[in-house]
């Protein structure tokens, strides 16, 4: 499929109503930008992921800038390697277009960025040819976790890598092996593994761990000291540059 701009003209063609994927950034209210809280307001639906819990990190973290007057569609979509999500992204693509069709503007909101591993991106690919649609970049959990860590990612000419920890052990070191900075996302049941490459890489020394950044429950730990079976999905590794001054 061949992706649209990011942001497309309004024609006579389409429905009327406008799409916004909307970044809310990693977890502090206040990183919200300007722009994004502008349209969350504006917006007369508001669209976003759940868990089978009913619970949602992205609405959490703008809770207190919603109206009480706006449409809520909580959308659930299973990240289990054993369920495909593909059904489930179908069937909020249908909700939201009932909306869009309506003339109705609708704000789907997603963690971090809507185009860095966010799920606003698999309803972009299935709406976004049908109705206008604008996409709201926000802080990424990456950015937010340098900053909480107090280490500069990269300088100069370093080459930065953002890898993910479901890979397999062999591709993470040999990715790893030409980064001269790296930041290890989607952790959870993935950092024995993780951990293990690094050790064997002779990284663990450098590498810096993080926990829900920006969060009220932020943590971070030295790497040796953080208990495998008690890291939650939000984390990561972060491997900063060597390069000083």
């Amino acid at each position: 499929m061949v992706l649209q701009p990011i942001v497309q003209q309004v024609s006579s063609s389409k429905p009327s109503g406008r799409l916004y994927g909307i970044g809310v950034g990693p977890g502090d209210p206040e990183l919200l930008t300007l722009k994004a809280f502008r349209i969350l307001q504006s917006s007369p639906v508001v669209a976003y992921p759940v868990s089978e819990q009913g619970k949602s990190l992205a609405r959490s973290i703008v809770g207190n800038y919603l109206r009480t007057e706006q449409i809520e569609l909580p959308m659930y979509f299973p990240f289990k390697l054993e369920e495909s999500a593909q059904p489930f992204y179908d069937e909020a693509a249908e909700k939201l277009a009932q909306h869009l069709s309506a003339g109705q503007d609708v704000a789907v909101l997603c963690e971090g960025d809507p185009f860095f591993y966010g799920t606003f991106m698999y309803l972009f690919n299935r709406l976004s040819e049908q109705f206008t649609t604008e996409v709201i970049p926000g802080v990424s959990s990456i950015m937010a976790s340098a900053s909480a860590l107090g280490a500069p990612l990269t300088y100069r000419n370093d080459a930065f890598m953002v890898l993910s920890g479901i890979l397999p052990a062999q591709d993470l070191a040999d990715r790893l092996k030409v980064a001269d900075a790296a930041v290890i996302i989607k952790l959870g049941r993935n950092f024995p593994k993780v951990y293990e490459v690094l050790n064997d890489l002779g990284l663990t020394a450098r590498a810096l761990y993080i926990e829900r950044a920006t969060m009220p429950n932020q943590r971070i730990v030295p790497l040796t000291e953080v208990e495998s079976h008690t890291v939650p999905y939000f984390s990561l590794i972060l491997i900063p540059s060597q390069w000083k001054p």
